[in-house]
């Protein structure tokens, strides 16, 4: 009877049933750390999320309710200043809604400043940042309603004109303020060499 035993054809090796290579391991850096948990990755100041937050934390989760907390204490005061802006200087409908438009361009610039004194100030404390930009001025901003009045501008009586006007205004002067704000912010904190001598 003949053997109906399938015929497995070689590898090259003689082996019948070859292994796999092994994956291929990370590139290292100098010190043996791999270039995926190099300690001197940067982390989310905020989150913590990063290469080193793999390794474990003595008090994360308090860590994490103490952000939330502060960005939504920091959120509502942000909202509450916005909305006192609309009830001082409301817009009349079909208007420029120069109210929405300073309350963006002022958010913008404050988080240029902001973010201006974190990078020359690192020795600030953690909830900093989270409570003044994420809560703060992320409450305080708008740019969701941005949207939804230049949306009505641009189905308006006088005409599309003005709804184009005012959704490319409104980042062009965003962004300016905020780059504005970072650098004068900056070149105003930092120290300058001449201030040191004279301090010495």
């Amino acid at each position: 009877m003949p053997d109906e035993t399938p015929d497995i054809p070689p590898s090259r090796t003689g082996s019948v049933d070859p292994v796999d290579p092994p994956p291929p391991e990370a590139p290292s850096r100098p010190g043996g750390a791999t270039a995926l948990t190099d300690p001197r990755d940067p982390v989310d100041p905020d989150t913590g999320s990063g290469p080193r937050s793999a390794a474990p934390r003595t008090g994360g989760r308090r860590e994490e309710v103490a952000t939330l907390a502060v960005i939504a204490v920091g959120g509502a005061l942000g909202a509450c200043a916005r909305y006192g802006a609309t009830l001082l200087w409301p817009t009349e409908p079909g208007a420029f809604p120069w109210t929405t438009f300073a309350v963006n361009v002022t958010g913008c610039a404050a988080m240029g400043v902001l973010m201006g004194l974190l990078t020359v100030r690192t020795a600030t404390h953690r909830l900093v940042r989270p409570f003044l930009g994420t809560g703060m001025l992320g409450g305080y901003t708008t740019f969701s309603t941005y949207t939804v009045e230049g949306n009505h501008l641009l189905g308006g009586d006088p005409g599309p004109g003005l709804g184009l006007l005012y959704l490319a205004a409104t980042p062009a002067a965003a962004l300016l303020a905020v780059w504005g704000a970072a650098v004068l912010t900056r070149r105003a904190a930092t120290p300058r060499p001449h201030r040191l001598r004279g301090r010495a």
